[in-house]
């Protein structure tokens, strides 16, 4: 089992890493020097190391040298936010307008440490695989890496990816076997009406007061169309018209995501908002274009893995720090996708409680580092024996 002491010995390394991918953000398959320092990170260490897959994607390869075993799959992704950082760290974003706002930058830093312990130890059969990806807010950055070969270059026999989690309590672990996360469209719709001036909006066609009684529409699908026994969301995130104190604007635009679990409540979410937008636009008078982009699979956990992991998970925290049938959760996940393709599990770790996740005064918990490089580490030496 890997040694909480050992990788604990160089973790002021792994927190200056984490710290400078922090001041250093970048957005989806823009992350060129974050891929460069890991790339460099894993190279000083031994590990084989290959670029540019699905974009700016990084795959380090290292064979242990217990002779043949199986090879195990780690990820974590490099990408972050469009948000405006809030919280006055030393170390807060030097890029206006992106910031690590969901902890990539902790998950890059943990899975290096695991990779600089493994490739110290090398006491495991088999091979790791430590992937890198772009692009996991909402780009597409797990299927591009797909299908540019990943697996095929990089067979893996299981893969495992993991999350901090600020709601907390510190040092647990959280997963459920079968779908855990809820499957996600964007949705980007745009209103065209008729601009005039605002004291006159008997010429207008107002795509405000348009918009308006389309969110309140929208929010009655899941309440009035959806069984309850059933979860969706439907949630507006973004509503922009005009830029005058005295102008009607011409258009507004919309966006938002869907949230559900099963296909037939995903399609009734869809039928329900182009029905409303058709409706609305008559009632009104206005054009409404409605795209829905489907971006993110349910992520379904193999059950057997989901097992693996909390029993490695026990053994290294304690049984009363697991929680192997967590509720589940709307949030989405593109390892989704990397499920579809390889069995494994993807879990939670708990980090010591703050604000929420996407947030722009969320704050990575450092002392998660050492115990998710543990973790992940005592997957493939266990994991590669099987």
């Amino acid at each position: 089992m890997a040694n909480l002491e050992k990788i604990n010995s160089y973790r002021d390394d792994l927190v200056r890493i984490r710290h400078d991918l922090h001041q250093h953000p970048e957005l989806g398959f823009q992350e060129t020097r974050t891929s460069d320092i890991i790339a460099r990170q894993l190279a000083a260490w031994g590990i084989e190391v290959h670029r540019n897959i699905g974009g700016t994607g990084v795959v380090g390869v290292l064979a242990g040298q217990g002779g043949a075993g199986r090879r195990i799959g780690l990820r974590a992704e490099m990408d972050a936010l469009p948000i405006e950082e809030a919280t006055n760290l030393p170390y807060r974003s030097r890029n206006p307008g992106v910031f690590h706002g969901c902890g990539h930058d902790g998950h890059m830093a943990m899975l290096l440490g695991a990779a600089r312990y493994l490739a110290e130890m090398r006491d495991f059969p088999g091979t790791a695989v430590f992937i890198f990806q772009p692009a996991e807010e909402g780009l597409g950055g797990a299927r591009a890496m797909i299908a540019d070969g990943l697996f095929a270059r990089f067979p893996c026999d299981e893969i495992y990816a993991a999350h901090n989690d600020p709601t907390g309590p510190f040092g647990t672990m959280t997963s459920r076997p079968g779908a855990a996360m809820a499957a996600a469209d964007f949705i980007d719709i745009t209103i065209r009406g008729r601009g005039a001036h605002a004291a006159e909006p008997h010429r207008a066609v107002d795509p405000v007061a348009v918009g308006v009684a389309l969110v309140q529409a929208l929010q009655t699908i899941v309440s009035r169309n959806v069984d309850p026994l059933h979860s969706a969301v439907v949630s507006i995130t973004k509503f922009q018209a005009g830029n005058a104190h005295n102008v009607i604007p011409h258009t507004a635009e919309l966006a938002g995501t869907v949230r559900t679990f099963e296909a037939e409540t995903r399609a009734l979410v869809a039928s329900r908002m182009r029905d409303i937008c058709t409706g609305l636009a008559t009632s009104f008078n206005a054009n409404i274009d409605l795209a829905i982009r489907p971006v993110f699979s349910v992520l379904e956990n193999s059950a057997p893995h989901t097992v693996a992991a909390a029993t490695i998970a026990a053994g290294l925290f304690g049984d009363d720090k697991i929680d192997a049938n967590a509720p589940l959760r709307l949030t989405s996940e593109d390892f989704a996708d990397m499920l579809k393709v390889v069995p494994g599990a993807y879990f939670l770790l708990g980090q010591t409680e703050g604000p929420a996740l996407h947030n722009a005064h969320y704050i990575f918990d450092d002392a998660l580092i050492p115990r998710g490089s543990l973790m992940l580490a005592t997957l493939v030496e266990q994991r590669t024996r099987q």
